[in-house]
């Protein structure tokens, strides 16, 4: 995997990925030994959710077997440990994505909560009739429908920037739809369909040159790039625990304070209100004000052992060791005739997008899995890029850092069966 604007030699990458020892790091995902179809588990479908790691697995365990509790305003010593255990993994995903503080770090369901939670707090009090949102036309639904129905509410305008063949945002074009009606950028980091990196410096600088907020879905950058919000000068950004090796069902915002403590809440109820009365009710301070009801407490403290686990096997060495399995597979799946893959941007994640002559992605997908490869085929959740691209849909082999070149060359054995069973 690259990064935006990098300069990196092969040397460099070298010398980051040494020391990694892919077989020792499979020994950490328990799934990993699994068979489907009798044969050994080759998982590429990781830009749907990762797998998890022990010490994950047993972090969420222990929480339920040990000190199962709610937290915040309880006074017994389960709840105190609960509460303990879930702001430490706040402060974790602070230093994580070196935001200023802590408070800064709100826990949502998912990047789709977290996006929604935006649309409808900051966008309802400062987008009008006539207002402009800019997004780009690789985004996930997620980034696209929140926006598409705080248009319809208030008479906004969604503008879209087009890409390349290549699956590359036209720069000079998003900078002619920056105008004075512009009011919110928001774009993704890296695209789950083609693996483009977006250049979101770039994007950010030109935004704030205009006094233009950005808000940045990190989904699928977060599991393999080093994210630096305080460096990107993002107004707001979005993930997933479950894309970063920790539970389902959690997931974070991050908003500058100043903005956050601006916007009102998202949804109403316990633990974001410090008095209620039938005549008023005055709103908790940051975080808790966007926390309403009983979090995901699990997922929380869950989130807060991957992340120590990420920091452990390190992000240097994943990027590094992850560039290089996109390269052979680039390199393999390219010289099958029938294969044309989608999305072939200069800087890439390690994912692969691509369609087989001939064959629905349904189809490729299922004699895949007579292998024992989980791949996703469909749409991915981005409808207007297939139809850019003029596809139904693709096969996509999303990698990470436990995947192996040995378990490209079954991907690639798979897929010559496709060919022969469908040619």
């Amino acid at each position: 995997m690259t990064t935006p604007g990098s300069t990196v030699t092969a040397k460099v990458r070298k010398d980051r990925a040494a020391g990694f020892d892919v077989a020792k790091a499979r020994q950490d995902f328990p799934i990993l030994r699994e068979k489907v179809q009798g044969k050994p588990l080759v998982y590429f479908d990781n830009a749907a959710t990762s797998q998890k790691p022990q010490v994950v697995i047993d972090t969420v365990h222990e929480f339920l077997a040990t000190y199962n509790s709610n937290i915040h305003r309880g006074v017994h010593q389960l709840s105190e440990r609960g509460t303990e255990a879930y702001e430490q993994s706040r402060k974790k995903v602070q230093r994580f994505i070196n935001a200023a503080e802590s408070r800064e770090v709100i826990f949502v369901r998912g990047t789709t909560e977290a996006i929604n939670l935006v649309a409808n707090s900051y966008g309802r009090q400062h987008i009008r009739a006539g207002d402009e949102i800019v997004i780009s036309a690789m985004e996930h639904h997620s980034n696209i429908v929140p926006w598409q129905i705080l248009c319809e509410q208030t008479g906004a305008v969604l503008r879209v920037v087009p890409i390349s063949d290549a699956g590359e945002m036209l720069i000079d074009e998003y900078e002619k739809l920056l105008t004075p009606r512009t009011r919110l950028v928001a774009v993704v980091h890296v695209s789950n369909a083609l693996g483009t990196i977006n250049p979101v410096h770039e994007i950010i600088r030109l935004a704030r040159r205009q006094g233009v907020p950005v808000l940045v879905d990190g989904a699928q950058a977060v599991p393999h790039l080093k994210v630096d919000v305080h460096e990107l000068d993002c107004d707001f950004y979005a993930f997933s625990g479950h894309k970063v090796f920790g539970p389902t069902g959690i997931g974070v915002l991050y908003g500058k304070a100043e903005l956050l403590e601006a916007m009102p809440p998202y949804q109403g109820g316990g633990d974001m209100i410090k008095s209620v009365s039938f005549e008023k009710t005055v709103y908790n301070d940051l975080p808790y004000k966007f926390e309403a009801g009983t979090p995901h407490i699990a997922g929380v403290i869950g989130l807060g052992a991957a992340i120590d686990y990420v920091n452990g096997v390190g992000l240097d060495r994943i990027a590094t060791y992850e560039h290089g399995l996109l390269e052979y597979a680039t390199e393999a799946l390219s010289a099958i005739p029938s294969v044309r893959i989608i999305g072939t941007a200069e800087e890439k994640a390690s994912l692969i997008s691509f369609v087989l002559d001939g064959v629905h992605a349904h189809d490729v997908g299922t004699i895949l899995n007579h292998d024992g490869v989980a791949i996703r085929a469909g749409h991915h959740c981005t409808m207007p890029l297939m139809q850019r691209f003029g596809v139904p849909a693709t096969a996509r082999a999303s990698l990470a850092f436990y995947n192996t070149k040995e378990e490209i060359d079954v991907l690639v054995g798979a897929i010559h069966k496709a060919v022969e069973m469908f040619g």
